[in-house]
């Protein structure tokens, strides 16, 4: 089976873009090879550089917040479990109080880092970070994988707030969804929702379907077009009823 997500407003969309990033930094983390940490750097430029909205911050500490009421209005009530109640506040509260008491933006740290800020600004030139230009850089990549391993994350230490908050406030949407079998009739799907109550749209069918959907929502209505990839890589819309699975997750 495979998974589309579509994000229902802007902020949804960042979280989405910070999971993917920070799910590859920890695949080419995990690596050995200079050449895979190499890459691992040029996605925590690319993270920085998400991160950098200036109301980030803001929206995750009010989605923390919310969060954290919902759950405290599950107090005494005999259908929940208060050890696991007490574990989800515990996490949002941690969260809460990382991201609070960092008092700088999330990208910051590249800046007062010498090798850090001279990488991010190498690696906009084509080949700009080859020994001749970087040799601090080409005796850091001959250190033991263990040891570069360790550095990158104490470095980028600064971002671990950033997600664990975004990776709990996901879980938590998903968590919430709301799925259902759905039809498609000639490719082509549409459905009105209930204003700003859902944040994110996942659609689920086989991968061995071979097909591609087109997918436009905000807080009123959804909508998907399926289509099948040709022999040179275009989109031709399908024309065939269908049925999948959709969840809506506030």
């Amino acid at each position: 089976m495979i998974v589309y997500e579509h994000p229902l407003n802007e902020r949804v969309r960042t979280y989405l873009r910070l999971e993917y990033l920070f799910r590859r930094f920890e695949w080419l983390l995990g690596r050995e090879n200079p050449i895979e940490h190499h890459f691992c750097f040029s996605t925590v430029f690319e993270i920085a550089e998400v991160a950098s909205r200036a109301d980030l911050k803001s929206d995750l500490l009010k989605d923390l917040e919310r969060h954290k009421q919902q759950f405290l209005s599950y107090r005494g009530n005999p259908a929940v479990a208060e050890a696991v109640l007490d574990e989800w506040l515990n996490n949002l509260e941690s969260c809460y109080d990382g991201l609070h008491s960092n008092a700088v933006r999330f990208g910051n740290f590249i800046n007062e880092h010498e090798l850090l800020s001279n990488l991010r600004n190498r690696m906009s030139i084509p080949g700009g970070t080859c020994g001749f230009d970087m040799p601090l850089y080409l005796a850091w990549q001959h250190k033991s994988a263990e040891d570069r391993r360790e550095d990158v994350l104490r470095w980028t230490e600064p971002l671990q707030h950033l997600y664990a908050s975004v990776n709990l406030l996901l879980r938590l949407s998903r968590d919430s969804a709301q799925s259902q079998m759905v039809s498609a009739v000639a490719g082509q799907f549409q459905q009105n929702l209930s204003q700003g109550r859902y944040q994110l749209m996942r659609l689920r069918f086989p991968a061995a379907s071979n097909m591609v959907p087109e997918i436009s929502g905000n807080r009123m209505m959804v909508s998907v077009r399926f289509n099948r990839p040709d022999d040179q890589g275009r989109l031709q819309p399908c024309s065939d009823d269908l049925s999948f699975e959709m969840a809506l997750c506030t």
